[in-house]
């Protein structure tokens, strides 16, 4: 049963993607991209998913709208993602192809390269209509009539239909795609990355408009980026993930301004500061490289690169523990103080 505060609820989930090799291209390893990470998002919340490039971020909103199946034939994805529709609970990890399209207009996706995600074929009014006409039943001048208001809800304007993408700017185009996400009246909105391909005073845009359209239209949102100043902006509560493992999730304000775990300290320590004055604060420099998915370390992930790493972290995966209200860390290790652990890095 879900809590009935949560439109969204992962458990435990795990993809998996087979290596083949040698003569007969047999399955000679695997790997864990998303490693048994669990989360919720509750009606009109936004949940800001963070880590460095290859931690499995969009692995994660692909498995949860159930489409990497699709994609990659072999990929091995266990546990279960809930979502809430009226009254009715459902595990979107159980369907096939056929079974989930009743459901596909409830979850939609925005995609981080708005030059590649939009079909050059089709018009902009073909390309918001398109959903619309799988998931809807919604008539010709219905439709019509929602893309011109859609378009103008993103700051575009109705005549703009007739046009295809390429005469759009890269801002214009994500406006476009957040538009196709609107155009089913979604419950949950997984956006990949939307903002990552545009410039500075582009993103500010983006991120401002989403912020109207999720007060309009009542919307949940998993955000997923590696810009921890554009997360804590939009997020109610940010989740951090290193290699297929979620190692810190609380309130947005406190895992921006209070870290706890090692690697949320590192992550927002090499956030540019734009005031002079701070620039000389004490950062955390990360020694070594990540390690690959197929070759885990054993016990903590992070322990290899972790400036206050014991021996007992190769002994077991810690779980996430509740540092503080709302608050989880998944390191035995970081009841210290903050002054401590900067000792503690220096003397490493």
């Amino acid at each position: 049963m879900m809590d009935k505060d949560n439109i969204l609820e992962v458990k435990d989930l795990r993809v998996k993607f087979p290596v083949h090799g040698g003569v007969f291209l047999g399955k000679i390893a695997e790997v864990k991209a998303v490693d048994g990470i669990s989360f919720s998002i509750k009606h009109g919340e936004t949940l800001g998913l963070v880590g460095e490039s290859g931690c499995g971020k969009s692995t994660v909103g692909k498995a949860i709208i159930n489409i990497l199946k699709f994609s990659s034939p072999d990929v091995i994805i266990t546990g279960e993602v809930w979502l809430r529709s009226g009254d009715e609970e459902i595990d979107l990890l159980t369907f096939d192809r056929n079974h989930i399209r009743k459901y596909r207009g409830l979850v939609q996706m925005i995609f981080q390269d708005p030059y590649s995600s939009l079909n050059a074929r089709l018009t902009v009014g073909q390309i918001i209509e398109e959903p619309m006409l799988y998931h809807t039943k919604m008539q010709k001048k219905e439709r019509l009539e929602k893309i011109s208001w859609l378009l103008e809800k993103v700051g575009l304007q109705p005549e703009q239909s007739k046009r295809y993408p390429h005469e759009f700017s890269g801002g214009q185009r994500q406006r476009i795609g957040i538009a196709r996400a609107l155009a089913t009246n979604p419950k949950l909105i997984i956006a990949d990355e939307p903002v990552s391909a545009l410039d500075v005073s582009i993103q500010a845009q983006v991120i401002n408009l989403m912020q109207e359209l999720q007060s309009e239209f009542d919307l949940s949102i998993l955000f997923i980026a590696h810009d921890l100043s554009v997360v804590e902006h939009i997020s109610s509560r940010i989740a951090v993930m290193y290699l297929g493992s979620i190692f810190e999730v609380g309130l947005g304000k406190d895992v921006y301004h209070h870290p706890v775990h090692p690697y949320s300290r590192a992550l927002l320590s090499a956030v540019p500061l734009p005031n002079p004055k701070f620039r000389n604060k004490q950062r955390t420099i990360l020694k070594g490289d990540v390690p690959t998915p197929l070759r885990k370390p054993s016990g903590c992930g992070f322990r290899t690169r972790c400036p206050i790493a014991k021996p007992m972290c190769a002994d077991a995966i810690p779980p996430l523990e509740e540092k503080s209200p709302g608050h989880f860390a998944a390191c035995p290790y970081t009841t210290v103080h903050e002054e401590t652990f900067q000792q503690e890095i220096i003397q490493k």
